[in-house]
């Protein structure tokens, strides 16, 4: 290289430097994409995606390919330095060179590039997978050889090298990616996509109107009190059943029951039985998640919730699943949580001993226990193992619960004082 210039090499070195830069800019670009980003604007025919994509089917290519061109042009730059340095600064030169070159080669072909590319990586990832692309055919194969040399090293370690890493999110991911993207979706969405993926967590126990609760007809009554209990009622499906609800024998629809009744001048007990359907029952413990499709599968809006015996624990309808998600209907029957709560100045809150533990839980971000009891006077009964007298205080974990009002041997109200600061309050 006598016969070059010195101009000549140093602007040759900045043109090594600034091909190193690009591909160090380009690997990190790549690698830090946003993948789902990349594959929506891909199938929506976004050429440069669909490009970037193409590559990165085939990630140790791509590396191999980008490692190849760097580890070259730094090579090179280094021996053009060294031979700068000593036509400038003879023997001593070889060290400044070595100094200088490092500091460059760090700050303008690695970091400054690299970083640039990490928090715009579309940006630099699109444009150079223009010419990534051809380099990727022409140098293939050199990448080729590198990547069956790797291999067999590999497999002289005993590392595996036919490994696939899927690209599927778990449940706990998908959860986190819906948490932190809340510029881009509102928190009503945000709740309902995460009551989605809560609902395998959730079981019928949880939601169902208890067995006391349930409303049903005794066709055993006078004709004129099941014409009372008929008109007065605020469901669409009523139990029937005989003298007791363990003798249940079918699901009455009451709008179909009035259509009849409309139609025909004596409306009788077998007429109102014509309205009605087999009752449908569900497992104790069955999933949200799987309930909702048995009762699609089914064509069932409600179902008796029986155990393992036989015995019905409680009634679940589709739109108590569907309230899980979206939230309490204006049309329920049922009082909501901001009835059944009422926060103190001192950051206690005062609670109906029929609110939902789980419900609470989400709404002020506690912890109690819900694993064995659904409601609060449940809880409570589960850790006293008795039923207390009104004033009797309770510690469970972290929750200090003073027991208000006992009737009928049951917790109507309590007021559960948090051991740390309560920073959440009920939404609304």
């Amino acid at each position: 290289m006598e016969h070059i210039s010195t101009t000549t090499l140093i602007v040759i070195l900045i043109v090594m430097v600034m091909i190193s830069a690009y591909f160090s800019g380009s690997e990190t670009g790549m690698m830090t994409l946003n993948r789902y980003r990349l594959r929506h604007l891909a199938r929506q025919g976004n050429r440069a995606a669909r490009r970037v994509e193409k590559l990165l089917r085939k990630p140790d290519r791509l590396i191999s390919l980008v490692l190849i061109g760097n580890n070259l042009v730094n090579i090179l730059a280094s021996a053009l330095g060294t031979i700068v340095g000593m036509r400038l600064y003879g023997d001593a030169g070889v060290a400044i060179a070595t100094g200088i070159l490092t500091f460059v080669v760090l700050v303008f072909a690695e970091v400054l590039p690299k970083t640039i590319a990490a928090l715009y990586p579309e940006k630099v990832a699109y444009p150079s997978s223009v010419l990534l692309a051809p380099l990727q055919v022409l140098m293939m194969p050199l990448v080729w050889l590198l990547n069956i040399i790797t291999r067999i090293l590999m497999r002289m370690m005993g590392i595996k090298t036919n490994v696939v890493v899927s690209g599927a999110l778990s449940k706990d991911e998908l959860r986190t990616l819906v948490n932190e993207s809340r510029s881009q979706i509102s928190r009503r969405n945000q709740d309902m996509l995460l009551s989605v993926l809560d609902l395998e967590k959730i079981s019928v126990d949880d939601i169902m109107v208890p067995r006391n609760d349930i409303v049903g007809i005794n066709i055993n009554d006078d004709w004129k009190s099941i014409l009372r209990q008929l008109s007065s009622s605020p469901h669409g499906r009523i139990v029937l059943y005989r003298e007791s609800l363990d003798d249940a024998i079918s699901m009455l629809r009451v709008r179909e029951a009035w259509r009849l009744m409309s139609e025909k001048k004596e409306f009788t007990k077998e007429t109102m039985l014509r309205a009605a359907d087999e009752i449908y029952y569900v497992p104790a413990g069955t999933p949200l998640s799987v309930q909702l499709v048995n009762f699609q599968r089914n064509k069932k809006k409600v179902g008796l919730v029986v155990d393992e015996y036989g015995d019905i624990q409680g009634l679940v309808t589709v739109e108590d699943i569907l309230e899980e998600i979206v939230g309490d209907f204006t049309t329920s029957m049922s009082p909501t949580l901001a009835e059944e709560v009422r926060p103190q100045n001192d950051g206690s809150v005062i609670i109906e001993g029929s609110a939902n533990v789980r419900e609470i839980n989400k709404a002020f971000n506690w912890t109690l226990p819900e694993e064995d009891a659904r409601t609060v006077n449940g809880m409570i009964l589960e850790e006293l193992e008795e039923i207390p007298v009104a004033g009797t205080r309770v510690r469970i974990r972290q929750y200090d619960i003073d027991i208000l009002d006992v009737q009928e041997n049951m917790i109507k109200q309590v007021q559960i004082l948090p051991v740390k600061p309560l920073h959440e309050s009920v939404s609304e």
